[in-house]
């Protein structure tokens, strides 16, 4: 393995020719420096890895050599060599950027060690750096298709709240609309994305499994347990947890998960100790928690804690508009993993794609243009390509149902809308969640349009 290339900066020349020797007969590249100035021409030129730099030195000193290099845009390694007098000094220097120091006198096989650490360390940032972008690219809004305007809106809450630290959030929507993805996006973006994301499906586990999972078990706490096991809350730790089908959560476990997020305590099952953890919770329902804590299966305090932001992410069918830049996203991403060459989607197709209603929402389109790129061999996704839930779907339009005769002077869409939730609400004897029942649509989305229309 190519060693290092090393810079020892310091105006005693006995030092410098100390250190020179023994690393260069250790196979590192060095070179000298006695002044400031010098090192930062030769940071500038050579490009070291790590400088070995004396803070007090004639002129320029230490400080401003860091300084000086950082706001030029070169970072090579700082390793401080210091009298045991200035500890102090040295100390400081390390907030400030430096990665460790050496006092004086020193072991040479202790500079060689701090040498080698200093490179692991950077070996290991390098590559959380990487995996930080990988995540990014994996996670970020390039992968989250939408153009519509509800979607829009999402983005925007979305990046808010990746910026927060400490925010909770609550994701509600359809099976199929994407929440995991939203999820898996916050933490990317924020200042977590280098810890750890975990994730449990609540409907997954019996009770007495699930709060072990969460919190964890202490040997001997139950039957089976025949060793200590940490939970999803202990391992992470500055991390996010991802709660997915929280409605589903046991009405008795619920109370524990409550102070856990308040308090940022919990014990593990069979535990005395408590343990303190800095995580953050994302929910996620496809359930309406409202009607769930009226029906008294669902703590009213945990919603309401849950909920500090909460984002509705809208299904398919009430973002039609989105369905060809999702069709073109994912043609691009099966051609790639299938070694196919379709090249687009038919306006015939298009049109009955729009018209179908998507129970399954995004994951059904996702799986559908998966399969016809499997089973067809056309350059283009013709009509006939598509499978017969979708060609045979022939319900008339919301639309065609309601504006039976399309009067000549024409009609205000808005009017329209608004006239048709306001019967859907006196229908329902204002009963909201009825009403969007009766639309089709998610009682965020009907709350959103009664605010819209004025209709509160």
């Amino acid at each position: 393995m190519k060693k290092a290339r090393i810079l020892i900066v310091d105006d005693e020349h006995l030092i410098r020719w100390s250190l020179e020797k023994d690393l260069s007969q250790a196979g590192y590249d060095t070179r000298q420096a006695a002044s400031g100035e010098e090192a930062l021409a030769m940071i500038e030129e050579n490009e070291p890895d790590v400088v070995l730099l004396d803070l007090r030195m004639p002129g320029i000193d230490g400080f401003e050599v860091m300084e000086r290099s950082v706001k030029k845009d070169m970072h090579p390694l700082f390793i401080i060599v210091t009298g045991t007098a200035d500890v102090k000094t040295a100390v400081r220097a390390v907030k400030e950027g430096a990665v460790d120091y050496i006092c004086k006198p020193f072991d040479i096989e202790d500079v060689k060690l701090r040498i080698e650490m200093a490179m692991e360390t950077a070996r290991v940032r390098r590559e959380l750096s990487t995996l930080k972008d990988e995540l990014k690219t994996l996670y970020g809004f390039e992968n989250i298709v939408g153009d519509s305007p509800v979607m829009k809106e999402v983005f925007a809450t979305v990046e808010k709240v990746a910026a927060s630290k400490f925010t909770t959030v609550l994701l509600q929507g359809e099976s199929g609309t994407g929440k995991d993805l939203i999820a898996r996006t916050i933490h990317s973006l924020s200042d977590r994305a280098q810890a750890v994301f975990l994730d449990i499906n609540c409907s997954a586990f019996p009770e007495t499994l699930l709060e072990s999972e969460l919190f964890g078990h202490e040997r001997g706490a139950f039957t089976g347990a025949r060793s200590t096991k940490k939970g999803l809350f202990e391992l992470a730790d500055g991390g996010t947890i991802y709660l997915d089908e929280i409605g589903d959560m046991p009405l008795t476990l619920q109370g524990k998960l409550l102070k856990a997020i308040e308090t940022k305590r919990f014990r593990r099952v069979g535990g005395t100790v408590e343990i303190q953890v800095e995580v953050r919770i994302i929910a996620a329902t496809n359930k309406n928690l409202q009607a769930e804590v009226n029906a008294q299966r669902f703590r009213n305090d945990l919603f309401y804690r849950l909920r500090v932001i909460p984002i509705h992410i809208p299904p398919l069918r009430e973002r039609t508009e989105d369905i060809p830049g999702l069709v073109e996203f994912f043609l691009a991403r099966f051609n790639a993993d299938l070694k196919k060459d379709v090249k687009g989607i038919s306006q015939e197709a298009l049109k009955l794609l729009k018209n179908y209603p998507w129970p399954g929402n995004v994951r059904e389109l996702k799986n559908i243009i998966e399969r016809v790129l499997i089973l067809e061999t056309s350059e283009t996704i013709e009509a006939e390509n598509l499978p017969p839930e979708i060609t045979n779907y022939s319900h008339a339009s919301p639309a065609e149902k309601v504006v039976e005769h399309f009067p000549a002077e024409g009609l205000s869409l808005r009017e329209v809308e608004k006239d048709l939730i306001a019967k859907a609400l006196a229908k329902a004897n204002g009963n909201q969640s009825r009403a969007a029942e009766l639309l089709g649509i998610s009682r965020d989305t009907l709350r959103y349009r009664m605010q819209k229309f004025g209709l509160k």
